[in-house]
């Protein structure tokens, strides 16, 4: 609400069918100090153009009675000076750039990058007074010293509040499941606990049982009716866990209840309905599996509203450290000292196995120790000998081997700047590329297509 005698904040117009999308870009818009008004179709946006001053427009491309594309039209012709900017998925990509190239100020691709969108808001409208809110307490035993986390801390506490679904990225053992704890403990759904569901632990015959569960005499040894984890975790949060393994047929059933909420138990005709928040996570590219048939294209988008990529543990130096001395002190049963040989040696390892191998290595190093210093000696051998240790085999590793930065950068310069369409040329995924940005500390300004491409 606007307040005489004060300096009012911008305002952006958010358009979008999708509830959710909508309330979570408002809250982000109003988070960083502008002011938001929403509308969930083109002809309800026009409605608010003709009645409100707004300074941007925020809209997504796909949407029932006027889609984006047609209310950038005629935005255009009745509102010629108003910057909008469009929201797209990757089918999407092609018209997006036709119609920035025709006038519209840019394109952001889906998932939504939430620091991309900040930099455009405060390139376009000016930086604003952003509003200061302290991030709830962390649980007991999570360590967070580096930048890179604290940012995604930052974001954490955005989506929490929402019920967005949130896909968890990153390599084995980086975190994932601690950060989808958080999301749940700082939402409005933290009253009832987190349902979690490991999509490879359990044999691809048995998940949807598990998921929706099934009726009495749906299969063979099924001698009662068991339900669910989705209506376990009804008014509550559901973490699919390595969510990439799903079986194929399971997932069309998947893209309905995210839908709508409604599911049918294995074996039995009728529909149930549960409002359930969801949270995946998973250590592959989705993007690849899309594009080798194992993972629908339709379910990626519903469940990637919004992507928080965890780096590895190697990239987050200024956590090592104080995680080692955590863990050490949980299994020593004492404040744990390290010696500075130690030190620097967890300092250089790459840690393929993320924050787990660390927790396993502390936990060997204090039966070695027996309660004393932590010495070198007491570290596995090949910590000691100081050779490095191959990375994680995750999709982004795989893909960019030596001499990274300067095939990222190339592909941005060959694609003026534009970083899905140089993601797209990497064969990476877009939220890789801008990660791995983010580490070069690269200032790489976001453009559309160059005319004539």
């Amino acid at each position: 609400m606007r307040t005489p005698g004060r300096p009012q904040p911008p305002v952006v117009l958010i358009v979008d069918d999708e509830r959710t999308q909508r309330e979570l870009v408002a809250r982000c818009v109003r988070e960083w100090g502008f002011d938001a008004v929403l509308a969930e179709n083109g002809q309800e946006a026009l409605a608010v153009l003709a009645a409100t001053p707004v300074e941007m427009l925020i809209s997504d491309v796909r949407m029932p009675r006027l889609n984006g594309i047609e209310l950038v039209g005629l935005v255009r012709e009745r509102f010629p000076r108003l910057p909008v900017l469009l929201i797209t998925a990757y089918p999407d990509i092609r018209q997006a750039v036709s119609v920035v190239k025709d006038g519209a100020l840019d394109y952001l691709a889906k998932p939504i990058d939430l620091g991309e969108l900040r930099d455009l808001l405060v390139a376009t409208l000016g930086p604003q007074t952003p509003v200061t809110e302290s991030l709830p307490p962390l649980r007991p035993g999570t360590v967070v010293h580096s930048a890179a986390m604290q940012q995604i801390l930052q974001e954490v506490h955005l989506v929490s509040q929402s019920d967005a679904t949130v896909l968890i990225t990153g390599e084995s053992g980086s975190g994932k499941e601690v950060i989808a704890d958080l999301l749940h403990a700082w939402g409005p759904r933290s009253s009832r606990p987190i349902v979690k569901l490991n999509c490879a632990a359990i044999p691809a015959a048995m998940v949807e049982s598990e998921l929706f569960g099934h009726e009495r005499g749906a299969f063979t040894g099924a001698q009662s009716a068991r339900e669910g984890r989705w209506k376990t975790a009804h008014e509550a949060t559901l973490m699919l866990d390595e969510v990439g393994e799903l079986p194929l047929p399971l997932q069309a059933k998947l893209l309905r209840a995210l839908q709508d909420g409604s599911y049918s138990p294995l074996g039995s005709d009728q529909t149930h309905y549960a409002d359930v928040r969801v949270i995946a996570a998973t250590n592959c590219e989705l993007e690849q599996a899309i594009a080798e048939r194992r993972f629908r294209e339709d379910l990626y988008y519903r469940l990637n509203v919004v992507e928080l990529h965890l780096p590895p543990l190697r990239e987050r130096l200024d956590d090592i450290v104080p995680m080692a001395r955590l863990f050490a002190t949980e299994f020593g049963g004492e404040p744990a000292r390290l010696s500075p040989a130690t030190q620097r040696l967890l300092l250089a390892h790459s840690w393929p196995g993320n924050v787990r191998e660390l927790r396993n290595v502390l936990a060997r190093s204090c039966l070695m120790a027996r309660g004393g210093v932590i010495l070198p000696e007491h570290l596995p051998p090949r910590l000691r000998s100081g050779t490095p240790q191959p990375a994680s085999p995750v999709g982004e590793v795989q893909t960019l081997a030596a001499g990274e930065k300067q095939r990222i950068l190339a592909a941005l310069a060959q694609c003026q700047g534009n970083r899905t369409r140089a993601a797209l040329l990497l064969g990476i995924g877009r939220r890789t590329l801008v990660y791995r940005l983010k580490s070069y500390a690269t200032d790489t300004p976001l453009t559309a297509d160059p005319p004539g491409d």
